[in-house]
């Protein structure tokens, strides 16, 4: 699977954005054969998989310039850095609570000329700052998830949702937004945006700050 995918859905890209688009698959690679933040299965559907996958949050919500988004356990940058090269006048602050994680995030985004993107060692809690949406792929329940992010919002909305949290989740999700106790919960399926088999059962879950 190549970066063709990317372009078919995303077509408006500038040619930099395309070439750095292009370039995540051999630095994911390269870094992923160090520090493993990509299962090996993964990796050669890199495209599809990750990247695709965390540009999901854009179908569902443009962000736009002078917002501020923090991605949650990042992991190797996922979704945080697709969505920093879809938004390049948006700040990104990815944290995960493993250094060598965010060793990969900060070699791949320095990589490819990032400018709008920030990477901490550090858990959720930890970051004493506001934004207005706080985005995270599966990391955990929401329940559990909510927590760690409540009372980072800042008040005022420059978008056309208030400001929230966007959540990449999969599966049957029914019990957990009941056990969230979460209001005002959005469910978008990436079926609606996205045909390959992969985005069946996968969903951007939305809800504002609580």
């Amino acid at each position: 699977m190549t970066s063709d995918i990317i372009f078919k859905y995303f077509p408006n890209l500038t040619d930099s954005q395309k070439e750095q688009f292009n370039q995540l698959e051999e630095l994911y690679k390269f870094w992923n054969a160090q520090i493993n933040v990509i299962s090996r299965k993964d990796i050669d559907s890199l495209y599809l998989r990750h990247i695709l996958h965390s540009l999901g949050i854009a179908k569902v919500l443009e962000f736009v310039p002078g917002e501020k988004v923090m991605d949650v356990g990042t992991g190797g940058g996922f979704p945080g850095i697709p969505l920093a090269i879809l938004f390049p006048e948006t700040d990104f602050h990815l944290v995960d609570s493993i250094g060598k994680k965010i060793k990969v995030v900060s070699e791949v985004s320095s990589a490819i000329g990032l400018k709008n993107l920030r990477a901490s060692h550090a858990r959720a809690e930890q970051i004493d700052e506001k934004f207005n949406f706080i985005i995270s792929r599966a990391v955990t329940q929401l329940k559990d998830f909510y927590p760690w992010v409540r009372g980072k919002f800042e008040k005022k909305p420059l978008n056309k949702l208030p400001n929230g949290v966007l959540y990449l989740k999969g599966g049957d999700l029914e019990q957990e937004l009941k056990d969230s106790k979460l209001k005002d919960i959005e469910l978008y399926n990436l079926s609606s945006y996205f045909e390959e088999e992969f985005f069946d059962t996968k969903y951007v879950v939305y809800f504002p700050a609580q």
